[in-house]
């Protein structure tokens, strides 16, 4: 078996999580619902699969000395920092050419930092999985959930679920892909779910380094250019510079859309190891403890005829009288107050207090 590698994108701002996530501070760095950071949990779950000088995790210049900090047995030399965010695409390119030059012949299990998995033996045996077919097979491998209702917050992908004889691996439950498809609206939504054949995009993915990187020249062949200057100066003094010149010519992408959708040489394997991307305030509520009026209080709060509602006090304290279906979220200074099924709007507030140069509540 080859030597298997974790890539953890840890550098994102988590903008629907505002104002507890912020630039320094984001939502994969935070305590959100299991005890440990998102990103501790992400490092925990792969214990069994990829050893700790295995591990690189991508994250930005501000975030990562506490990146390095939470996460002690992982090589410093491992934690990379990009220069600016550029969606998926460059910050798996990136870090795959660090990872090739460690051992090109490498095994790649990409993970972002701030997902939740219950059930993980489930999530090690669809991972063994993935590793030994994207080995075997040199395919790109990806994770796709059983969806249990009709989300409009995730991509979804759709499966073949019949084998033409061009796949060995189908009886052990990997498919071909039919199709990538975007956010959907709820009614589109709907009809995926009752079609039987779609799957939530999970954004996790096994693939051999050097299948993905084929596939970058193929697909995104400017950003692998780019990508080919910065391997080029890895270890000398030029890199810094290279990287960052490199970054601000490069369009920000993510690698479902650059890549994945492009490709001919995809796999997915169904996933149902209780998986939730944290996306947003509500599915923070639909994934928490509630009590006997459908509430869940973290911290110290006064609730009066309060119901549906989820309140996070931090060290402040919060009254509520006569309200229902509300998020409420106290931080140091500043508070969200905010109905429940419209978190995903949070990030307007975000866009609003960068046009105001209203930095110190980012």
């Amino acid at each position: 078996m080859p030597n298997v590698y974790a890539l953890i994108m840890a550098g994102g701002v988590g903008t629907r999580f505002w104002p507890r996530s912020r630039e320094k501070s984001p939502k994969q760095l935070l305590e959100i619902v299991e005890k440990g950071t998102m990103l501790q949990n992400t490092v925990k779950r792969i214990g069994d699969l990829i050893e700790p000088k295995n591990i690189i995790v991508v994250t930005s210049k501000v975030q990562k000395a506490t990146v390095v900090k939470q996460i002690p047995m992982v090589p410093e030399e491992n934690v990379i920092e990009e220069p600016l965010g550029r969606n998926t695409a460059p910050c798996i390119g990136l870090a795959s050419l660090f990872i090739r030059r460690m051992d090109p012949e490498a095994v790649v299990v990409v993970l972002p930092a701030d997902h939740i998995i219950h059930n993980i033996e489930e999530f090690n045996k669809v991972m063994r999985l993935a590793i030994w077919v994207a080995y075997e097979s040199g395919k790109l491998i990806t994770v796709g959930i059983q969806p249990t209702r009709p989300e409009t917050g995730y991509g979804y992908i759709q499966v073949i679920d019949e084998n033409d004889g061009s796949n060995p691996y189908f009886d052990r439950g990997v498919y071909n892909v039919k199709t990538f498809a975007e956010k959907p609206t709820a009614e589109i939504a709907r009809k995926f779910i009752e079609s039987g054949d779609f799957l939530w995009n999970s954004g996790m993915f096994v693939w051999r380094v050097d299948a993905v990187l084929r596939e970058f020249e193929r697909y995104l062949p400017e950003i692998y250019q780019e990508l080919i200057k910065i391997d080029n100066v890895i270890g000398s003094e030029k890199y810094e510079n290279i990287v960052e010149t490199a970054y601000r010519m490069i369009r920000g992408i993510s690698v479902d859309y650059g890549v994945m959708e492009k490709s001919q040489d995809v796999y997915v394997i169904k996933g149902t190891f209780g998986w939730s991307d944290v996306g947003s305030w509500d599915e923070v509520c639909r994934i928490s403890g509630r009590d006997d009026k459908g509430n869940t209080v973290t911290g110290q709060a006064f609730l009066m005829g309060t119901k549906n509602s989820y309140i996070h006090a931090g060290d402040k304290f919060v009254a509520t009288i006569g309200v229902e279906d509300l998020i409420v979220i106290a931080s140091e200074d500043a508070f969200l107050v905010c109905r429940k099924g419209q978190s995903q709007e949070v990030k307007e507030i975000v866009d609003y207090l960068r046009r105001k140069q209203k930095t110190d509540y980012l």
